[in-house]
């Protein structure tokens, strides 16, 4: 038996099987490292940077430490928690769950806030094994009865150090003071700052701490490159990168400028989709399987979007915004270079940002070469290489247009002249504008592939989000309530759900 296999920590070989079977056959340092402690039963504090292998490093021990137990699952009972900070990152991690709990007959289940929470209560009441969670959520069914953590054998906190940052803590707190004290509890965390220690010694108990690598060392095999570029050229050396093959992630401060920017590349002719906190649950979704499945190549986020991110094969992501600080960068510049793969990071600055960017990058223990470009430079070809492909605007499909409003518009989009604009003076909407209507606010018609703004024209109709019916249940302007450290600029509709059960 080689020294390096899951076989070797113990792991049951069904899971093994199951990882086997996604091409995962040996372990990466962060599953080494834990994994024996883990799998034993131990307090564990593990520290690895994104796209390190942590999921697996704590679902392994939590299916395989349920089955081995004798407890059985009960109505509204769970027997393990995992807490996530974001919706995305509890998709993900659900998605790996579910092969593993289907070989070993366990239940699982995820709650998160911005959609109803009936079908949440009902998988709860018919008893499950694992229940993933967002904390405000979670915090909600706890307070209504609706979900009782006092069987808690395991709990995981993934991504704590994100959790902190978003202001979680005094709910994890609560959240964690009701689950018992002699439980096993796993913390996850890309860096371990005074926030997460206070969670570690109110909580975990003689844990073993494992730094599968530090937090502040890019792996090898990401190139970091700082573009200084005139305000004018921003856009087209983005449209430039963005052009090129293969998936890019570009990352904004602000949900209006994800919002904004991804209209602007629809514009010129790259399929893009946006993913922040002002979308529906249903718009992110749909936004996120474009991206995996290829229908469109670019993604334009927000930092809350960095932590739910996970997909393996993304060469390029673009800082268009530098972010405010350092761990915000590491987070964004995870998307690329996971399983071993090699990426490219991207950082474009202004004039008035060199400073900024001269700060964040040593925070980051960085080196990026940092090059003065404009939008034929050669090295944005070295940087993304291959042929740059562009499509008509009306031709990209609409893959964020809520239903409703997809029908509405006859076959889910209307051919308005989008890509005729001269020199991309307006284009930042991303369609073509009668009677002179602003474009920003979401309005535009036509040529634009991001649907989750887009509105039909004519009898003054405004299917806003806030409006759609889902199940009987109305999706209470849900796509305004989600965390995202920024001042969110608020879409149009004349609700805002306020209930922090929408939160994470």
């Amino acid at each position: 038996m080689s020294d390096n296999t899951f076989a070797r920590f113990g792991v049951p070989t069904s899971l093994i099987r199951v990882l086997a079977d996604q091409g995962i056959t040996e372990p990466t340092p962060i599953q080494a490292a834990t994994l024996p402690d883990s799998l034993a039963g131990r307090d564990v504090l593990g520290r690895g940077r994104t796209g390190s292998g942590k999921t697996f490093a704590f679902l392994l021990p939590v299916v395989a430490r349920l089955v081995a137990s004798p407890t059985k699952r009960a109505p509204k009972r769970p027997r393990a928690l995992i807490l996530a900070p974001t919706r995305e990152l509890a998709g993900q991690i659900e998605a790996s769950l579910k092969p593993l709990a289907a070989v070993a007959g366990l239940r699982s289940h995820t709650v998160f806030g911005g959609v109803g929470q009936n079908p949440q209560a009902a998988a709860l009441a018919k008893g499950l094994d694992v229940l993933v969670a967002c904390p405000g959520r979670l915090e909600d069914l706890v307070s209504q009865g609706l979900c009782d953590l006092s069987a808690i054998e395991i709990t995981v906190l993934d991504e704590a150090d994100h959790m902190a940052d978003l202001g979680f803590l005094p709910v994890v707190k609560r959240i964690l003071d009701k689950t018992p004290k002699n439980g096993q509890r796993l913390l996850f965390s890309a860096t371990l700052d005074r926030g997460i220690d206070v969670l570690v010694k109110r909580y975990l108990h003689d844990p073993v701490t494992h730094h599968a690598d530090s937090a502040q060392s890019p792996v090898a095999s990401m190139e970091h490159h700082v573009l200084h570029v005139a305000k004018d050229d921003r856009l087209p050396v983005l449209v430039d990168l963005t052009a090129a093959p293969g998936r890019t992630v570009v990352f904004t401060r602000t949900k209006h400028g994800a919002k904004k920017l991804a209209k602007q590349l629809v514009a010129q002719g790259v399929p893009a989709v946006d993913l922040h906190g002002n979308l529906s649950q249903n718009a992110r979704v749909r936004n996120m399987d474009a991206f995996h499945n290829g229908t469109v190549r670019t993604l334009v986020a927000t930092d809350i979007a960095a932590r739910g991110i996970h997909v393996d094969d993304v060469s390029l992501v673009v800082h268009a915004d530098p972010p405010a600080e350092h761990k915000a960068y590491l987070h964004r510049s995870g998307r690329t270079a996971r399983a071993g793969a090699a990426g490219t990071v991207v950082t474009l600055m202004l004039d008035e940002q060199r400073k900024d960017v001269r700060d964040l990058t040593k925070a980051a223990g960085i080196k990026p070469t940092t090059t003065t470009v404009d939008p034929k430079h050669p090295l944005l070809s070295e940087l993304a290489p291959g042929e740059r492909t562009f499509v008509a605007p009306s031709d990209i499909p609409v893959v964020a247009a809520p239903p409703q409003q997809a029908k509405q518009a006859g076959q889910g989009r209307r051919r308005s002249g989008g890509a005729g604009r001269s020199g991309g003076a307006r284009s930042g909407a991303g369609a073509q504008n009668s009677g002179g209507q602003r474009q920003g606010g979401g309005r535009g018609r036509g040529g634009s592939s991001n649907g989750s703004t887009q509105r039909p024209a004519g009898a003054g109709q405004r299917p806003a989000a806030g409006s759609q019916r889902q199940g009987g249940q109305r999706q209470a302007a849900q796509t305004r309530t989600q965390p995202e450290g920024q001042g969110a600029r608020r879409s149009r509709g004349p609700r805002r759900a306020s209930s922090p059960a929408t939160r994470g």
